[in-house]
């Protein structure tokens, strides 16, 4: 079976078990289209009065309801100058607005949604917010659309989180169509790899926290998205696999001339595709069955971030979508890795992007046959036609064609000649259930770790277990109680030194959790997302310490080597509610951590069970 023939096999698979809530989801927006609700023409007058009393020189536009009334273009921004990625947002509105002006039209905020830094709460409570931050996010998106007086909406956001929710909130209001802007990686500091030797020296304790902090601050030193191919980086990646961010645009530093023509384009874009217009081209039909297998194929051919395991998931369920692992397994097995960017690297997103970047990337994927070039894109053209990458030329924006061969080998490369032959994740099942695993990072000689493991209910406790001395040994460190639905699943990050350092050692290590990692994580070989979790009763908590456990990435094995009769007599240990010493604003989330479903499903509110 050709590469080709498998993608259209998952593709097949996907449409097939998707049929009625995809059909469902399409009847939900066309209703939204046609409904006088959605039309500013047909709304109330106070409505309408209290739509435009804040809109200031655009008043009268928006006051305007006869059949040639302007467009109104919403915009939802996930600013705040706390989070780096998101600190250039702050002059967007006003740029947005600009623009919009220029062409006839409108603009407004529509509303904010909220924005942690994964950086600023790893290992700290926050971080228990975080993936349920996710669904708060998409909650807010559809709070901001609610008000029912848009043509059309622009969507400012980049990290982790972020993305997805706002992604899934469009999707929520499906008929309007959405694009995405993005402000650009931060240039580049001190090299992730210094970043993380100083970070091993501290942890020995060879280096203080002065020094530490230093490096810290070198590698994260001005406005933008960090540099590192975490999972920030890699929505912008999936955002242009999908078609709902201009072709190019991703990866361009701010402050650059050029990213302010992409945000004049990025509305232009908007507005051609707006309620009403000749290119009407809603996001609910851009996001399908091909969008989503065209995402996943672009995560293992860049070895990005395992968090879209669980992302991509849940941005199809908001579109009537149904995703398992198996689709990310199948494909993962016919996409080579033909990108290396830390942790899968020594490069950075900028060193990416001056290779050749996301145009090389999706030409190649295209060319063998891997990418499914029919699928739309918010240009209204396909993602075929709308490879390109942009250029400025005497002030103005022009799109050539990308890249035809790499400009640094040693970061991107042919899809005949990759770093690997497949994808950077694999799919692991066993006696212990489902698992995925980052292989793109981790050494061949440590993709199969047969060790006794060590059994942790928290990750200061693992540490602990480091400081003392206790993990010199060959170890399976197994960190349960992690999950959705136990206290959130938040990334282990923070345990990533403490491993490196033991394996650095010679000793054979592996991470298995019901948690998630960083998207930044990858040298140690981790099994995460284990499903179902412990909090569930699943397998994990009937593990012992001592128990010897078999992560095989080579055959997508994940088993304790305990006979199942053993097994099945233990009783499972219990994983309490989380008994905070403070909230911490934890115990709000406690609706939708009770409610979360399993990774396999997204890790949070179900979507697709909505009758």
């Amino acid at each position: 079976m050709s590469r080709n023939d498998t993608v259209r096999a998952v593709l097949r698979a996907i449409e097939t078990r998707s049929q009625t809530t995809r059909m469902r989801y399409l009847g939900a927006i066309q209703k939204m289209a046609d409904a006088s609700d959605s039309d500013r023409g047909q709304v109330g007058c106070s409505n309408l009065a209290h739509a435009a009393a804040g809109a200031l020189e655009d008043q009268s536009k928006l006051l305007t309801v006869d059949t040639t009334r302007p467009k109104n273009l919403a915009i939802v921004s996930a600013y705040n100058d706390m989070l780096s990625a998101h600190q250039p947002y702050e002059i967007y509105p006003d740029l947005i607005k600009q623009k919009a002006r220029s062409l006839g039209a409108m603009a407004q905020v529509a509303g904010g949604v909220p924005a942690m830094c994964d950086g600023v709460t790893q290992g700290r409570p926050g971080m228990e917010l975080s993936l349920l931050s996710r669904d708060v996010i998409a909650m807010s998106t559809a709070v901001a659309l609610s008000h029912n007086v848009y043509d059309a909406a622009v969507a400012l956001g980049i990290c982790d989180k972020i993305v997805p929710g706002l992604l899934m909130g469009a999707l929520s209001f499906g008929h309007l169509p959405t694009v995405f802007i993005p402000a650009g990686p931060m240039q580049t500091g001190t090299s992730n790899e210094s970043k993380s030797q100083v970070r091993k020296a501290f942890a020995k304790g060879e280096v203080g926290r002065g020094e530490l902090l230093a490096s810290e601050a070198a590698a994260y030193h001005s406005p933008g998205t960090c540099t590192f191919y975490g999972t920030a980086n890699s929505n912008q990646m999936l955002l242009e696999m999908m078609g709902v961010q201009l072709p190019g645009s991703s990866f361009i530093n701010p402050g650059e001339e050029i990213r302010g023509l992409l945000t004049d384009a990025a509305v232009e874009t908007a507005l051609r595709a707006s309620r009403g217009g000749d290119q009407y081209l809603p996001i609910g039909l851009v996001i399908d069955a091909r969008a989503i297998v065209n995402a996943i194929i672009g995560l293992h051919a860049t070895g990005g971030s395992t968090n879209h395991t669980m992302h991509l998931i849940a941005i199809a369920q908001a579109a009537g979508l149904s995703v398992t692992w198996d689709d990310f397994g199948a494909l993962s097995k016919v996409t080579p890795l033909i990108a290396r960017v830390y942790p899968n690297g020594s490069a950075d997103v900028n060193q990416f992007h001056a290779a050749g970047g996301m145009g090389y990337v999706m030409r190649e994927l295209l060319d063998s046959g891997l990418l499914l070039g029919e699928a739309l894109s918010m240009t209204g053209s396909t993602i075929a036609n709308s490879i390109s990458e942009p250029v400025m030329t005497e002030g103005s924006l022009q799109w050539v064609a990308p890249q035809g061969t790499s400009l640094d080998p040693t970061i991107l490369r042919p899809v005949g000649a990759p770093f690997q032959e497949t994808g950077g994740l694999v799919h692991l099942t066993g006696n212990l259930g489902e698992a995925v695993i980052k292989t793109s990072a981790v050494d061949a000689e440590r993709h199969v770790i047969e060790a006794r493991c060590m059994v942790f209910d928290n990750e200061d406790d693992v540490k602990a277990a480091f400081r003392a001395g206790e993990l010199n040994r060959d170890v399976v460190v197994v960190v349960r109680g992690q999950g959705p639905r136990a206290n959130g699943m938040p990334e282990l990050h923070g345990l990533t030194p403490s491993l490196s350092i033991i394996q650095d050692q010679g000793y054979r290590v592996a991470l298995v959790t019901d948690g998630r990692m960083s998207g930044a994580s990858g040298r140690v070989p981790a099994a995460i997302h284990v499903s179902p979790e412990a909090k569930d009763g699943g397998p994990l908590s009937r593990i012992e310490t001592g128990d010897v456990i078999r992560l095989d990435a080579t055959t997508g094995e994940l088993t304790a080597l305990v006979d199942e009769e053993t097994l099945s007599a233990r009783q499972p240990a219990v994983v309490n509610e989380p008994q905070y010493p403070a909230p911490w604003g934890r115990s709000l989330f406690s609706t939708i951590r009770h409610q979360a479903g399993p990774a396999t499903l997204g890790g949070g509110l179900q979507l697709l069970s909505e009758s």
